[in-house]
């Protein structure tokens, strides 16, 4: 195990914090479902090309139903995250999401797999706090809005069993499943857009960074599978929880937000967790 996990788990973090960073920024001049369903479908082509140029065989029986499995409960977490975002408050939907969907793979990752070393889950346990530090909102004067934690639930619920689920995966491939896990919710969103009627086009202008953001998004899937299959679930699902900070970081250096001092020790904790994480695995 060791530092493989580690960095394999980092580069999940960092891939899925820029992703969600460049989605965000693109949902705001195109429609949510189109940017979504590109994104999906970038990661699908890439994954295909890829996995068959590392020989991957297609998933098949046990792989193959954690793949469909992941999907569903991938896209139920992005729709009820982002639905939430839009209707409840973010300083409620974002800190409840992140540490359900780190919480839940680590409690069945300790429940499979065994606790790990004492120092290891210091180094979770100060991740989780972490992630509540650096999505946590400051309070606006709009608190009359519904909380959305309904909407949170929902989604940290489904993200953590999507978590689950590809954190199940043998050793036999990590695209060829992605392949499968893109296929499943680019379907589901071509239905809702259908059945629902909803927008959907993206400017052609706007494409180049749609494929960056899909092929970000795929690399912090394809990580965070290799991180699983590496090492402990609850060490890979816990690092590549850590997008948040990777996204705020961004979000501050890019876009000028104000980083509050709730942030600042948020990705404090993030490096001291790291550092914990690191000193527990190398003596396993």
């Amino acid at each position: 195990m060791g530092p493989s996990v580690i960095l394999l788990g980092l580069v999940s973090a960092l891939a899925w914090g820029a992703g969600d960073f460049g989605g965000g920024t693109l949902a705001r001049r195109a429609p949510l479902l189109g940017v979504v369903l590109g994104t999906q479908l970038v990661g699908l082509v890439l994954a295909l090309v890829l996995g068959l140029a590392r020989g991957e065989q297609a998933p098949h029986g046990a792989d193959l139903g954690w793949s469909v499995a992941a999907g569903f409960a991938g896209v139920l977490g992005i729709s009820a995250l982002y639905r939430g975002l839009a209707v409840g408050r973010m300083g409620v939907v974002a800190p409840t999401t992140g540490v359900l969907a780190a919480v839940i793979p680590v409690v069945v990752g300790f429940a499979t797999e065994g606790v790990p070393d004492p120092m290891v889950v210091a180094g979770i346990v100060t991740a989780l706090v972490a992630v509540v530090l650096v999505t946590r909102a400051p309070t606006h004067e709009d608190d009359e809005r519904p909380s959305g934690a309904g909407w949170a639930l929902l989604s940290g619920v489904m993200i953590g069993l999507f978590n689950v689920c590809i954190g199940q995966l043998s050793g036999d491939g990590a695209l060829l499943p992605l392949v499968v896990v893109r296929l499943v919710q680019s379907v589901c969103l071509v239905a809702a857009i259908l059945l629902l009627r909803q927008p959907w086009r993206v400017d052609r202008d706007l494409l180049p960074k749609l494929v960056l953001v899909g092929v970000l998004d795929m690399t912090g899937n394809a990580a965070f599978i290799l991180a699983a299959q590496t090492g402990q679930l609850a060490i890979a699902a816990v690092l590549s929880s850590l997008y948040p900070v990777t996204t705020v970081i961004l979000a501050v250096a890019l876009l000028r937000e104000r980083v509050t001092r709730g942030h600042l020790v948020g990705i404090g904790l993030t490096a001291v967790a790291i550092v914990l994480i690191g000193l527990g695995t190398a003596t396993l």
